[in-house]
């Protein structure tokens, strides 16, 4: 348990946050179409390979990474291992585990994460080659019929089975319930967001607690208490931080190192600004910091093109947002830090 808990502390480091490189072939390859590349293993690996090879990025602002199971296996053209580029910069290399979110029988449009069977196993396999934390993502959608309590219970006790199955391992959970801004139909208020995040973090503590699962050697990857993204309500950046704070004050024990929040459909700025606002909240009992996947890459992949040549204009433009959401973590990010970028 020391170790879990010094690696959880470690993730969350003052200046530094997780980048999630976890996309499925289905999402890598929506991102792809942006630049017109194919989907392969070779183009999965180069794009991959730029980041981790983004030394002042991954050396100054980034804590860990979230590897899919091909990735932590994968090596670089030159042949050295994922893992050992990582571990050079002093990044913990982590794995998601869930098998993805599916429909959940006798429910209307509500979806459960799958993958717990054969888990155990696996963790071990992981544990060997290097992970040192581990991420699940529940999937909340939010509608006029939905959520029902016993979708926000199934997702919540799925969580705490795997965060549990984790640490048995010797491996640091990432938990991550995500309220969607952007499922359908997106056009819900910010009251109701956060209606539904409070019931949902009540539910999963209390199953993390039922469990038996040590808060201190676990991470938090909560949605932000937004709008939905087709909602016509406009907040501004303080309210979205008072917001997400009081809910998380109500229901995330102090015991809990550190929340590496998700973008959830937020533009780049957007999830930079909201993460500063937090961090300007005082008396903080948890690290609050960045878990970005699309936030922290769309700017690179677009200046990457899948071009060897655009390789150095590419990681610059990765390290600027990482410095970006590091200044957030903080709570000194300035609009203007962007703006003369």
């Amino acid at each position: 348990m020391a170790s879990l808990h010094a690696i959880a502390r470690k993730l969350v480091t003052k200046g530094k946050g997780i980048l999630a490189a976890d996309e499925s072939e289905g999402t890598i390859a929506k991102r792809f179409a942006l630049i017109g590349l194919p989907v392969t293993l070779e183009s999965r690996r180069d794009y991959r390979e730029m980041l981790f090879r983004s030394t002042d990025a991954m050396t100054n602002y980034i804590s860990g990474v979230i590897l899919t199971e091909e990735t932590l296996e994968q090596k670089a053209r030159d042949g050295t291992p994922f893992h050992e580029l990582l571990n050079a910069a002093d990044v913990i290399p982590g794995i998601k585990v869930d098998r993805g979110a599916f429909e959940m029988p006798g429910s209307r449009d509500e979806k459960i994460t799958e993958g717990l069977d054969g888990l155990r196993q696996r963790l071990a396999h992981y544990a060997k080659l290097g992970a040192g934390f581990a991420k699940w993502r529940g999937v909340i959608a939010i509608s006029s019929y939905a959520p029902s309590r016993n979708g926000i219970r199934a997702n919540a006790h799925v969580l705490a089975r795997y965060a549990m199955y984790c640490q048995e391992a010797g491996i640091v959970p990432v938990v991550e319930p995500e309220v969607l801004a952007d499922g359908e139909p997106g056009d819900h208020s910010i009251q109701r967001c956060e209606e539904v995040t409070g019931e949902t973090l009540e539910a999963v503590f209390k199953e993390l607690r039922l469990a038996g699962v040590d808060l201190g050697g676990m991470l938090l990857k909560p949605n932000m208490v937004t709008p939905g993204i087709r909602s016509r309500d406009r907040v501004s950046v303080a309210e979205v931080a008072k917001r997400t704070v009081d809910k998380l004050r109500s229901f995330v024990p102090a015991a809990v190192p550190g929340i590496a929040f998700l973008s959830g459909g937020q533009s780049d700025e957007e999830a930079t600004a909201h993460l500063s606002a937090m961090n300007q909240i005082e008396d903080l009992p948890w690290a609050l910091t960045f878990s970005y996947g699309r936030a922290l890459q769309t700017q690179a992949l677009v200046a990457w093109g899948g071009e060897d040549a655009n390789v150095g204009v590419a990681q610059a433009a990765f390290t600027h947002r990482a410095r970006m959401n590091a200044l957030a973590s903080l709570g000194q990010w300035k609009p203007e830090l962007d703006l003369a970028a």
